[in-house]
């Protein structure tokens, strides 16, 4: 069986952001081309993918705690099963950094 050379892939340049996503989601270009070009998936597809990824990782703490603690409940889960099934979710989760003011961020430099 003959296998087909890979699409060779030119590396990731300077981010240039293009608002092509679902909803208006800004979508980095050079991703888009670059995931569009090692996967074979037509660009339209890789935009509305990347959208759905940073979707998925734009959820917060709170938001996350609540969506899972939801979905156990309706799997008529109990609390005390809940907590620690989410606790180990967490560790394992990354999340949104919050909006922080101009204060927050000098104080994170200067203390």
């Amino acid at each position: 069986m003959a296998v087909a050379p890979e699409t060779p892939v030119t590396p990731v340049t300077p981010v240039t952001p293009v608002t092509s996503g679902p909803s208006g989601d800004v979508v980095p270009q050079d991703l888009a081309r670059y995931l569009a070009a090692s996967t074979g998936l037509p660009h339209a597809t890789t935009v509305r993918v990347i959208a759905d990824v940073n979707a998925y990782y734009d959820e917060t703490v709170e938001d996350y705690v609540r969506r899972r603690h939801a979905e156990l409940r309706r799997r008529n889960r109990k609390n005390d099963d809940i907590w620690p099934e989410i606790a180990a979710g967490l560790a394992h989760r990354r999340f949104r950094a919050p909006d922080l003011t101009d204060r927050q961020l000098r104080r994170m430099i200067y203390g």
